[in-house]
């Protein structure tokens, strides 16, 4: 009897979460990484017509490197955001039941991966909370998407080139909950909406050293 591929990848993705919670120590840093929306529909090794091969493995690497633990979960079939912000609040929940503390877990999201980091951010209303949101705030958001309301300590990265992303200083001005940590950079990769496809050191970087709780951005990585 045969076992589907799908069957296959629930077993592994299991395993490695599994893996991770069992291997728990209180002061680790996690990071909960939500990829773009690209690789609902495809698969990692495919190549989008324009940004070309999403480096998935090397961006998950480049955080691992520092000693991070990340858990990545690659989405399949175009979900709803907000609800899949639920299953991301259900594993931190599951970090935190296992002695992490708040201060050392960050979700990072990268374009969709942005916004249900936003609405995960909203739900848990957790000000301890590290977050990194990526190419994933455009003006008209806050009409069309008012019921998000950033907490924790934030970070916004978006790119000049790419008219996926812009200045959220509007969100934080307009959320109602405590934000002790906020920053933004804008950079200019001239990549547009690419550069999130691969594991550059203009965002990646600032990523690390924020989900190691270096929150004034001051010093380089080696």
């Amino acid at each position: 009897m045969k076992t589907s591929k799908k069957y296959i990848h629930i077993i592994y993705l299991f395993t490695l979460v599994s893996a991770i919670f069992l291997s728990c120590q209180s002061e680790d840093k996690y990071v909960i990484f939500l990829h773009n929306r690209f690789l609902e529909t495809h698969n990692v090794n495919d190549i989008h017509p324009e940004f070309g091969q999403m480096e998935f493995h090397e961006i998950i690497t480049a955080f691992e490197s520092h000693g991070i633990k990340v858990i990545h979960d690659i989405r399949k079939g175009n979900v709803n955001a907000r609800t899949y912000a639920t299953k991301v609040i259900n594993q931190i929940d599951s970090l935190q039941n296992r002695g992490i503390k708040a201060q050392n877990i960050t979700i990072i999201g990268i374009s969709k991966g942005g916004y249900i980091a936003q609405y995960v951010s909203t739900l848990a209303n957790n000000p301890s909370l590290n977050f990194i949101f990526i190419a994933s705030f455009q003006e008209a958001d806050i009409e069309t998407m008012p019921d998000i309301n950033y907490c924790g300590n934030i970070l916004s990265i978006y790119d000049k080139s790419d008219p996926f992303g812009v200045t959220a200083i509007e969100r934080k001005r307009l959320s109602n909950c405590v934000i002790t940590n906020f920053k933004e950079i804008e950079i200019n990769t001239g990549l547009g909406h690419g550069f999130i496809f691969k594991p550059l050191k203009e965002w990646i970087e600032p990523s690390i050293l924020w989900s190691l709780g270096n929150f004034e951005l001051d010093t380089t990585l080696n």
